[in-house]
């Protein structure tokens, strides 16, 4: 069962930029959420742009890290749902049903997922649908910020 105390899990796999790992982290304080760093960091936890970023919120953010996706996911209890974030997704994060407990998973900004990866994952892959082909993709903290939302607004409804 998921933990009932924390709505959400954000989980970066990966990540490389230090202002958008910042502004994530602000994200999940002020939303009360824990933040997971997975696997190899693009940048020190001591990086000026990630502090910047951050702004004077550190202390508040619910931050963990993790050596492996593996190890992540043998840490976790039973119950919580994982959802990755991908353009190559065939459903839009519009048409899941987000609950309480649910882990909202990122990939790396430079190549996402690779393929092997979301091959296993399809039935649990979501898109967040573009208007246009012009942009290959959202920016990482901008595409954290609707899906986390998007999920808030569903489970706080």
């Amino acid at each position: 069962m998921a933990n009932k105390n924390i709505l959400l899990k954000v989980v970066l796999v990966n990540p490389l930029i230090p202002p958008n790992t910042g502004n994530i982290a602000r994200l999940c304080a002020a939303n009360d959420l824990e933040l997971h760093l997975v696997g190899e960091l693009g940048f020190s936890l001591d990086d000026k742009h990630l502090k910047r970023a951050g702004l004077d919120y550190w202390e508040h953010v619910k931050l963990f890290r993790h050596e492996s996706f593996d190890s992540f996911v043998k840490e976790q209890p039973k119950g919580p749902r994982f959802f990755f974030f991908t353009k190559k997704a065939e459903k839009s994060l519009f048409e899941e049903q987000f609950r309480e407990g649910d882990v909202l998973v990122f990939g790396p900004e430079d190549k996402g997922f690779s393929d092997d990866f979301l091959a296993e994952k399809a039935d649990s892959s979501l898109k967040i649908p573009m208007q246009t082909d012009n942009v290959r993709s959202l920016n990482l903290s901008s595409a954290v910020a609707v899906a986390v939302y998007e999920a808030l607004r569903q489970i706080k409804r």
